[in-house]
């Protein structure tokens, strides 16, 4: 068999025991959050059907979509038709004959499908979470994968606004616990969907929105060469940047938005969604509720609240975002189902806050006491005891072989082991384990009977 270099594909990584601890701290605390707040689990496959994705993320969106192709060995024709679909696919035509299935953009639209196909079995409103992997064809970058984690919450069959102020406290809750602080920023689709109708372009809102989606990256002078290249005129191009330049607190904000939008029915209500969510919702430190004008969030299923959440001391796309889709499953034959959902970035979340240094001392902590090893009856006894351990909750190993002290305590102080405990002859005598504390120094011994009982914390 030929040897191959050992490599993974550009975009995805692999985790060590240390990155995956504190992944899982993360993990642990969303899931924990979405519990208290009533949401359940779900999980939905790798693979979707093409169609299932492809023209809901709008233009940009479906180029990140990773096609999977079929798998035509069995046919004696495949070679030849998928020369055919390939030709075809260039020609930005899809072709069943050489891509039927899809691996997951998000979570959104594949909870949309499963909604709108156990929508009789379901009972509304339905509040469910999702942690699982996506996968994007996107060019990788500091906070951008090709593979990573998003952890979703979602309630549908409610237009009831008291889901985004929930949502939103959601968030804040999260990252308290997190300790990273936050802006959480806010808009409406609503808001500058009357921005298109400001211009006189109602039928504009996509290019607008994906025009408006890059200004972080690109700058306003860069989103207005775009917006022209779109089609949008000068007079239009001057209206969308005075209305870029909306600034100030919350207040000040929707007073602007009024001056500009409020005389328009569908501006007037989207401003009003958002003076209740932001009058309602009250994230104390260190997150804040911003409202952002500029904030778009080029998905075309959004059609109201929308949401975006940015880490304040560090230099990093958004770890959040979503907001309401109000006809997400009409996509799918299913109509009139309201709903609204948020995101976390895990693997974002996880580079702040290692930049930041936010994960807590004891986050590395896996095992927590290792018997040492010092020969047969010894470690016979100290089986026995390791055993007691663990059915009281205490992870605890038994060092593999009899060897040095020292290559033992060695082992203990990579794996960042805290406590050791130790059997020798003496101890054997006097049914009695010496307990050490590595952290600390400190030595004791305790009876075999009460070492249940100690805290090992």
């Amino acid at each position: 068999m030929a040897k191959v270099a050992a490599s993974i594909p550009q975009g995805t990584r692999d985790f060590g025991p240390d990155v995956v601890r504190k992944r899982n701290y993360i993990f642990r605390t969303i899931r924990e959050v979405f519990e208290l707040y009533g949401f359940q689990p779900l999980e939905t496959p790798a693979m979707e059907n093409l169609e299932t994705l492809m023209g809901k993320y709008g233009e940009e969106g479906d180029k990140l979509i990773f096609r999977v192709l079929n798998n035509g060995l069995t046919d004696p024709n495949h070679a030849a038709k998928a020369r055919v679909a390939f030709e075809n696919v260039l020609n930005g035509k899809n072709d069943k004959d050489l891509t039927q299935r899809a691996l997951k953009y998000d979570l959104t639209i594949p909870f949309a499908r499963y909604v709108a196909m156990n929508h009789g079995q379901l009972s509304f409103p339905f509040k469910r979470y999702q942690i699982q992997p996506v996968w994007r064809a996107d060019r990788p970058a500091k906070g951008r994968y090709r593979e990573f984690y998003q952890c979703d919450a979602d309630v549908v069959g409610s237009k009831s606004l008291l889901n985004e102020i929930e949502l939103v406290q959601l968030y804040a809750d999260v990252f308290t616990r997190l300790k990273l602080g936050v802006d959480i920023k806010i808009n409406n689709r609503k808001v500058l969907a009357a921005l298109a109708e400001r211009c006189g372009a109602p039928e504009l809102l996509t290019a607008i929105t994906t025009a408006i989606d890059k200004l972080d990256k690109i700058g306003l002078d860069q989103v207005k060469e775009e917006l022209k290249q779109r089609g949008i005129n000068d007079e239009q191009i001057t209206i969308i940047a005075g209305y870029l330049r909306i600034g100030g607190d919350n207040p000040e904000q929707l007073a602007q938005l009024r001056n500009l939008l409020g005389d328009i029915p569908g501006g007037a209500e989207g401003i009003g969604e958002l003076e209740r969510v932001v009058s309602q919702a009250n994230p104390a430190a260190p997150c804040r509720l911003v409202i952002d004008p500029t904030l778009a969030r080029g998905l075309n299923y959004y059609t109201g609240c929308i949401l975006e959440v940015k880490a304040r001391d560090a230099q990093m796309g958004s770890i959040g975002g979503g907001g309401r889709y109000d006809d997400l499953t009409g996509l799918f034959g299913v109509p009139n189902i309201p709903g609204v959902g948020i995101s976390f970035g895990v693997d974002r979340i996880y580079d702040v806050m290692e930049e930041l240094k936010l994960f807590p001392d004891d986050v590395h902590t896996g095992t927590q006491v290792l018997f040492f090893n010092l020969g047969e009856n010894e470690s016979r006894q100290a089986w026995t005891l390791m055993q007691e351990l663990r059915a009281n909750g205490v992870k605890s190993e038994l060092y593999h072989e009899t060897t040095k002290f020292d290559k033992q305590f060695k082992y203990a102080e990579k794996k960042q082991i805290p406590y050791i405990i130790i059997i020798g002859d003496k101890e054997l005598d006097s049914a009695t384990a010496q307990v050490k504390d590595l952290r600390s120094g400190q030595q004791s011994p305790v009876p075999f009977g009460d070492l249940a009982k100690f805290s090992f914390i």
